[in-house]
């Protein structure tokens, strides 16, 4: 393959498989080895089946007490059901390496931790005790379970599909595998995949309700029980990983509703609501048994029972009215902002007028409702006074509308002339990497730091400290991805 003809003429499913597989590898060698809160119930759940974290009291801020009911966290627990796959599937293995390094630690007669160089008092802190109660090394296998066996593999899956709603809305293949990279690898897509995240996750699972429904070119071909069943199933499953899902959740009801008005009758309106809302019902009643077992009540979030912390006496529980600083923060701070982190994106809003052709690419339907989307979360979060939170984590509450925002941009893209929209790739791709080796926006540069540090201290994969140590890797993926595109199929079996 040594050009895009190539491209063009390989079988589509060939190049998803490769698309899928690179895509897992570059995510998985980026692994960081941040322990979140959503890592804790998960690795409760692998251990003993149980939703309690009374072992990791302590390790975590967003960690508390109820009484009677034992220690657990205040976010929505879908995250954390699905970590709790892969690092139960390790367990044989991750079990054996754990027992061995606490045996070796006592022959040593060991008493306390190694020093931890970082200029982070906090995690230093927590390596401390992590190590003390001998499960530092638990939570880092179980944290690269779930990020090698839930994130990386699904957010491959996302940069398919969307190589498939591209090919699909662009007639070109060629245009679409590029696409789907710069996606997958231009986006903060590639920042979040880094460790077990339910804000990429939610946004995932909306996505892929939204495309059930839309199913442009009819190729899906599906009857409305499972259309609009699979779509309220998307839409339920957000927000069992997080309540700002219920913004999907409404929207993809209010979007199937609309489209449905237009192509149909009332009575098969009606009809498609319901297996929408039925599809829905089911992760909505394990989020409300969660509850139930968590904290004692099905309808009350877990933050209900948060004890006191910084902006929770604003609102309810720290959720109030929109706030304009809120607003202009989350769009655009130098820190955590949508558009700061991904100015690609806004190309989604140029969209309308660089897609205003006779021949549109993406339909005003589907233009319209995205940008509204953007709009129902952006304003949803702009009450959030935790959104305040994000300075030193990078963009985290807006991460799910990547996915949505990405298709109007991409085809801004595409409609551009080529040398522009190779350079608009080139930056982009250039500044998500950074943000995904290096993780630290507190810096006064804020998303522009990971970018200076690159260039200045050479690239380096998170989980390891120097660059000798992480080229070999390097090396080796580079020769995987190399030989899984150059490889050609037999002539006769290429077909489009």
């Amino acid at each position: 393959m040594s050009s895009g003809s190539g491209l063009a003429s390989m079988p589509a499913r060939g190049l998803a498989v490769r698309l899928f597989l690179t895509c897992w590898l570059v995510y998985a060698l980026h692994f960081t080895t941040n322990i979140v809160r959503e890592i804790y119930p998960a690795v409760a759940l692998g251990d003993h089946f149980s939703f309690r974290v009374d072992e990791y009291a302590g390790l975590h801020p967003d960690l508390f007490e109820k009484e009677d009911y034992g220690w657990h966290i205040g976010n929505n627990p879908g995250a954390s059901m699905l970590g709790a796959i892969p690092y139960a599937l390790a367990r044989p293995v991750t079990d054996r390496i754990v027992q061995r390094v606490r045996a070796a630690r006592e022959d040593r007669r060991e008493a306390e931790p190694p020093q931890y160089e970082t200029p982070s008092e906090n995690d230093r802190r927590f390596f401390a005790e992590a190590w003390r109660r001998g499960i530092d090394v638990k939570l880092g296998l179980a944290a690269f379970a779930m990020q090698a066996g839930v994130m990386a593999p699904i957010s491959a899956l996302s940069a398919v599909v969307m190589f498939f709603l591209l090919r699909g809305l662009l007639s070109s293949q060629r245009m679409a595998v590029w696409l789907a990279l710069l996606y997958a690898f231009g986006t903060p897509v590639f920042y979040r995949t880094g460790f077990l995240n339910h804000n990429l996750l939610l946004g995932i699972s909306a996505f892929m309700g939204f495309l059930v429904l839309w199913d442009p070119g009819g190729r899906l071909r599906l009857s409305d029980r499972t259309a609009y069943g699979a779509a309220g199933l998307a839409g339920g499953t957000a927000l069992l990983f997080d309540y700002s899902g219920i913004v999907f959740l409404v929207g993809l009801f209010a979007y199937g509703i609309a489209k449905s008005r237009l192509d149909g009758t009332a009575a098969a309106t009606l009809r498609r609501g319901m297996w929408y809302v039925l599809g829905s019902i089911g992760p909505i009643l394990l989020l409300n048994w969660y509850q139930w077992r968590a904290f004692g009540n099905p309808f009350l979030p877990g933050q209900h029972w948060m004890p006191p912390v910084e902006w929770i006496e604003l609102g309810y529980r720290g959720y109030g009215l929109p706030q304009p600083e809120l607003l202009w923060s989350l769009a655009f701070d130098h820190r955590f902002g949508l558009f700061a982190s991904c100015p690609l994106l806004l190309l989604a809003f140029l969209n309308p007028l660089i897609d205003a052709r006779e021949r549109r690419l993406l339909p005003v339907r589907e233009t319209v409702f995205i940008l509204l989307l953007f709009a129902g979360l952006w304003l949803f979060f702009s009450g959030s006074n935790y959104a305040r939170l994000q300075f030193n984590t990078g963009v985290r509450y807006m991460t799910p509308i990547i996915p949505f925002l990405f298709v109007p941009a991409a085809v801004a893209v595409a409609r551009m002339p080529r040398l522009i929209g190779c350079g608009i790739g080139v930056l982009s791709v250039t500044q998500a990497w950074c943000m995904a080796m290096y993780r630290d926006m507190e810096q006064p540069l804020g998303v522009l730091d990971p970018v200076v540090r690159t260039f200045v201290e050479g690239f380096q994969l998170p989980a390891l400290n120097t660059i000798s140590r992480t080229l070999p890797l390097f090396l080796l993926a580079g020769v995987i991805i190399f030989g899984m595109w150059m490889r050609r199929p037999p002539r006769e079996s290429v077909k489009r």
